[in-house]
Parts: structure tokens; sequence; C-alpha cells
């Protein structure tokens, strides 16, 4: 509770361009979307996406097999409230990612930014089951942490930084690192922010 707390006081004081988050185009997602093989079909879960653009640029290429997990109720209406109607298919899930919730077999699983609040092995082990219960065989996860030598804190909050090796290993030998790419953010206060992506295929059973 003291982290929803946190993230919804965040939200109901802050506007996209006072955190440093913000992203008006999520490019580097999108692409490592494409190269998992992205279609009007495909289904996705946007996992702390809250008031994020991925869930618009999407919706605009066609898909409507999607949804948008955040533990934040304010950030979750205001991307209800920008999308209108166009956002009324999709499914909106407020909690926490490593509680207990449910969704039907994803081909996609995106985090940005939220794995590396993730400070804990024990809320790791369980996004990492929540993950398996929530991504197909086969399927991609996409997964954005800072790097080793982005910020220590983010929001006045501690974080986890990796390398594409130490965040590919996090998640075992049932997922396969196939892509990782450096990214420099550079945030709406003109500073930067070194992340690290990395797509990872869930093989097969």
């Amino acid at each position: 509770m003291e982290r929803k707390h946190h993230w919804e006081r965040v939200y109901a004081t802050k506007g996209q361009h006072d955190v440093s988050w913000f992203e008006a185009l999520p490019t580097v997602s999108v692409q490592m979307m494409e190269a998992a093989g992205l279609t009007q079909d495909t289904c996705v879960i946007d996992v702390g996406g809250g008031d994020s653009r991925l869930v618009d640029t999407l919706a605009a290429r066609g898909l409507d097999c999607l949804a948008v997990l955040d533990l934040s109720h304010a950030a979750l209406e205001r991307a209800q409230t920008r999308l209108g109607a166009v956002g009324a298919p999709f499914t909106w899930i407020e909690a926490d990612v490593t509680s207990g919730w449910s969704l039907k077999p994803m081909d996609i699983w995106h985090d940005r930014a939220v794995f590396h609040f993730l400070t804990r092995a024990v809320e790791r082990q369980r996004y990492r089951e929540n993950l398996q219960r929530t991504l197909k065989r086969g399927g991609t996860a996409i997964v954005a942490t800072f790097a080793l030598d982005g910020p220590a804190r983010c929001s006045g909050l501690p974080v986890s930084r990796y390398s594409a090796e130490t965040l590919a290993a996090e998640f075992g030998t049932e997922f396969r690192l196939v892509e990782s790419l450096r990214y420099e953010h550079r945030t709406p206060f003109a500073t930067i922010q070194p992340f690290i992506y990395a797509r990872l295929f869930r093989v097969p059973a």
C-alpha cells in the first residue's frame, strides 16, 4: 500500500512534463515489438503503462487486444480519459505487478521502468510468476531498466540497475536474450537517463 500511495501522489500532483520518464513516442519499445513480429492481431500487456503513450501508439496501428496494468488509479484514469472511446475495448488493470491479478495469455509483455523498482528478491520472484502466468510460450518480454551507470533513485525511490546480461539472468533459462539496446532517454528537464532494453524470447515447452 505504501508503494501505491507514493504513485497516486505523484500522478495526482504532477503533469506529464513534470515527470522524468515521460516519452512522447515510445520508439525503442515499438521497434522491439516489430522485431518480435508485431501485427494487428498481437496481444500486448503494458506493465506499469499508466499514463504511457505506448497504448495510444499501438491503438493507432490497429491493435485492439491491449491491456494496461498500473497500481495508480490516477494514471490509468488519465490514459482512459485521453483515449476516450478508443480505449473502451482495452483491459485496464489497477494492481501492483507483484500482487495477485490475472489476464488471458498475451503475446508480448512490455515493461519500461517497473522492474528496476523491485529491489527485493521476493518482489522480483512474484513479478516472474505473474510474467510466466501471463506470457504465452514462444512470446516476447521486453523489459527496460536503468543501465549500470543510470540513476540510483527515481521519483525518490531506490532502484536496481542492470546490464543486458544481469537483466537477462533475472529471468532464468526459460527466457533467451534475443536483443539488447542501450538507450539514453532525454527527460523533459533535458537530463539524460541511460536505459538498457532487453528483448527476451520465452522458450516453448
